[in-house]
């Protein structure tokens, strides 16, 4: 049977730090409120002068994945950027990484787009292409660039956000376990969403805030639950759990739902805020490279986000 392992991950963040502080500058808010209501503290945001943006900080956690992994662009068949933010709407930004690190022609490039549950469902996608692809190596990006796309009038949803990227190298091949990944979506496009290119309003990001939190909290512990039946496994044969971070309340309220160890869970939106596609990444990679999680390590991540859509997997390092 063919499977997936991850043999290298890479992240990408931009130097401008936006702390709570600095975003009452802007508007009316204020640290304690921020940080008791949401667990953030800072976020990143593109320096456009420093030549940060969407295709850079893709190109930058590709390459250090890649690095991670001990392998070339060369030897990629497929790539995936899960984004709703990239730089262009065509090409996508999977195109314009394939030319960025001169992979070969036919690497299969694309971008998805299922918001902060995208590069979970990346994953198993790529676990379904990489058997017929021409290599056994799939790169998959999240990244998102939100301070594109905010609002900064409105209060609730401004703070929530930052930019970010992180990547995962997977590595097909017979034996290897597969992901038992569940996915799903309901659609709304009132709770969370964005308008596109041509409408009558800004491409801001409008949220339910309530609306979503209940989503959260109910498709959170029912997806990590199917991810563990599926796999045959308890909790207690997990390494880690990594989850989006959206908001520390709603992982918090997961995480004691399912009754897990908070030190199994612990995450990093105090310093990152919600990076969307880029956030499950982003916090694998600094589990990696705080040694948390290495060779043979168990990893269970699960996102949710606009769609509304959901997704979970069980991947193994190898």
């Amino acid at each position: 049977m063919m499977g997936v392992k991850i043999v290298g991950t890479g992240s990408a963040v931009p130097s401008r730090v936006m702390t709570n502080d600095d975003m009452a500058k802007i508007v009316e808010t204020s640290d304690e409120w921020i940080s008791t209501r949401t667990g953030i503290r800072s976020r990143r945001y593109c320096d456009a002068e420093a030549g940060e943006c969407h295709r850079s900080l893709v190109r930058d956690a590709a390459l250090r994945a890649l690095e991670a992994a001990g392998i070339a662009p060369e030897q990629v068949g497929v790539c995936l950027v899960a984004t709703f933010t990239a730089d262009t709407c065509t090409p996508s930004a999977a195109c314009l990484l394939q030319a960025d690190l001169g992979m070969s022609e036919d690497t299969l490039c694309f971008d998805l787009n299922a918001a902060c549950a995208g590069f979970v469902y990346s994953l198993h996608v790529a676990e379904c292409l990489l058997p017929g692809a021409a290599r056994p190596y799939a790169l998959v990006v999240g990244a998102d660039t939100l301070s594109r796309v905010m609002d900064f009038t409105d209060r609730t949803t401004c703070v929530l956000f930052g930019d970010g990227a992180g990547a995962a190298v997977l590595e097909c091949a017979e034996g290897y376990p597969e992901l038992h990944a569940v996915w799903g979506s309901r659609g709304d496009d009132t709770s969370l969403f964005a308008p596109g290119v041509g409408c009558d309003e800004p491409s801001y990001l409008h949220m339910d805030g309530r609306a979503v939190f209940r989503f959260a909290t109910e498709v959170m512990p029912r997806c990590t639950r199917e991810v563990l039946e599926r796999a045959g496994v308890s909790a207690d044969d997990v390494d880690r759990f990594v989850y989006h971070q959206a908001n520390k309340r709603i992982v918090d309220y997961s995480v004691k739902k399912l009754g897990l160890d908070p030190a199994k869970c612990e995450g990093n939106i105090d310093h990152t805020g919600n990076t969307s596609a880029g956030s499950v990444p982003i916090l694998l990679d600094e589990l990696v490279r705080a040694g948390e999680l290495g060779s043979g390590s168990r990893v269970l991540m699960a996102g949710f986000g606009a769609g509304l859509t959901w997704a979970g997997a069980l991947a193994e390092f190898a």
